[in-house]
């Protein structure tokens, strides 16, 4: 209960801060000429755009899911990984197959931390899959998931939703489809933070 509380009260402090703040479009955050649809109208979307192979985003994960762990059930928190090459598209792939497997708790930070930690290189389909399979994934699942329609169509879905939200780098906050923060705009990760939580406010109001 007072872990609870806790969670509450720096909500709270975070909110008044970020008001207080008075964040400018602008400056500290842009505004998306055209709005890309959310999931549910009910909640704040806030959205990740990453890569697994940038290592800005591989900082940035334990603040953000820290973060993201601590949002009232109003606000929803969702990811997209970009593929701004070929190399990044096996990994985004990865990243959904593990997601529609239920079973990315287990290989997020993982994947962040044998990318830039341990230095892996994943050359191949069968690397990822491996990999995956040492931390508990089906191996076979993972692998006709990985290839599935289901994948594709999230690979078409996440690469349309970037383009509407004018994605140029990694990592990136959405707010509600509207608002784009990025670390230069914001000034680091921490104000990213920051940011988010004022906007997050603010659509709050609005709903």
């Amino acid at each position: 209960m007072f872990k609870k509380l806790g969670f509450g009260l720096m909500l709270m402090v975070s909110a008044v801060f970020a008001q207080a703040e008075g964040y400018l479009a602008g400056t500290h955050y842009e505004e998306i000429a055209r709005p890309v649809p959310t999931v549910d109208k009910g909640k704040v979307e806030v959205t990740e755009a990453f890569g697994y192979l940038c290592p800005h985003c591989a900082s940035f994960e334990p603040m953000l899911h820290s973060w993201s762990q601590q949002q009232p059930e109003d606000v929803a928190f969702v990811r997209v990984p970009v593929v701004f090459s070929r190399s990044w598209e096996p990994l985004a792939r990865a990243y959904y197959s593990a997601d529609l497997m239920n079973v990315i708790e287990k290989t997020h930070q993982a994947t962040f931390d044998a990318l830039h930690k341990e230095r892996r290189r994943f050359r191949s389909l069968e690397d990822l899959a491996d990999f995956y399979a040492d931390l508990g994934v089906d191996k076979d699942k993972f692998t006709k998931m990985n290839q599935s329609f289901a994948v594709n169509m999230r690979m078409n879905q996440g690469a349309a939703k970037l383009n509407g939200y004018g994605i140029q780098s990694v990592p990136t906050l959405i707010v509600n489809g509207k608002y784009r923060i990025t670390a230069e705009t914001a000034g680091g990760h921490v104000g990213m933070l920051k940011v988010a939580q004022f906007l997050i406010e603010k659509e709050r109001a609005a709903l």
